[in-house]
């Protein structure tokens, strides 16, 4: 997880924390915690990135609307960030 931008990462948390969301979810949901409005330009290749990596799974819905699930190995690079965040955190 450490090459991935804070942007990425809390894309990860988020698909992390719903139900095979779609890409309009994860865009709703994302903004509610960031101030400007989150482009499709900014977004999907963003999603892109996580799918490349493996963190991320990418099915389809239907022709038009996909949607995303952590992997195993995402829920893993979560579970890894959150302990090395413990360390500072919970100190």
């Amino acid at each position: 997880m450490d090459d991935l931008t804070g942007f990425q990462r809390d894309l990860l948390y988020v698909i992390a924390g719903a139900d095979q969301p779609s890409g309009q979810d994860v865009k709703e949901e994302i903004e509610t915690y960031y101030t400007t409005d989150i482009n499709h330009g900014r977004l999907y290749p963003n999603l892109d990135t996580l799918v490349n990596k493996e963190f991320v799974d990418k099915g389809q819905l239907d022709r038009r609307t996909n949607y995303y699930e952590i992997s195993e190995t995402g829920l893993q690079v979560i579970e890894d960030r959150r302990e090395w965040e413990k360390q500072y955190v919970d100190a």
